[in-house]
């Protein structure tokens, strides 16, 4: 029954400024605009596969997550420069200060945050070939590859 996840929905404080920030600073494309509701449906990626929807809240707002799928190779060797260009700040899951993707070896998978101007926290991810080793935790890229 259940073939994958179409899209998922995110409360923003100012419409507009949340479909300039996901369609000219993450490339996103506009699918639709109810402005009586106010809502947007965002395209993500190519042939309609997946859609965000942004719903304007101006009390109570709720930052949730989620995560674009990427490649390994985009994320190890583009993302935090992509970023920082956007003047986003990257940060992996521990949040340490270090703003280089990390993986979660129980997966496995690579990624690296974010933040939209909503406070919703966005993440690039992509999942590993191979098995997963939960008990190596959340570690940097290149101890991952210490113990393939």
């Amino acid at each position: 029954m259940i073939q994958g996840l179409y899209e998922t929905h995110i409360q923003v404080n100012n419409l507009e400024n949340s479909v300039r920030f996901y369609t000219e600073v993450l490339g996103l494309k506009l699918a639709h605009m109810d402005e009586t509701r106010p809502i947007a449906f965002l395209w993500i990626g190519e042939g309609k596969s997946f859609m965000l929807g942004l719903w304007e809240q101006k009390e109570n707002l709720q930052p949730r997550h989620f995560a674009f799928s990427s490649s390994k190779e985009d994320i190890l060797n583009y993302s935090v420069d992509f970023l920082k260009k956007k003047d986003l700040k990257p940060y992996n899951f521990l949040k340490d200060g270090i703003d280089e993707p990390m993986v979660f070896a129980w997966m496995p998978a690579l990624a690296i945050y974010f933040n939209d101007p909503d406070g919703n926290q966005l993440e690039f991810i992509s999942v590993l070939e191979g098995e997963g080793k939960p008990e190596l935790g959340v570690i940097s890229y290149e101890e991952w590859m210490k113990h393939q």
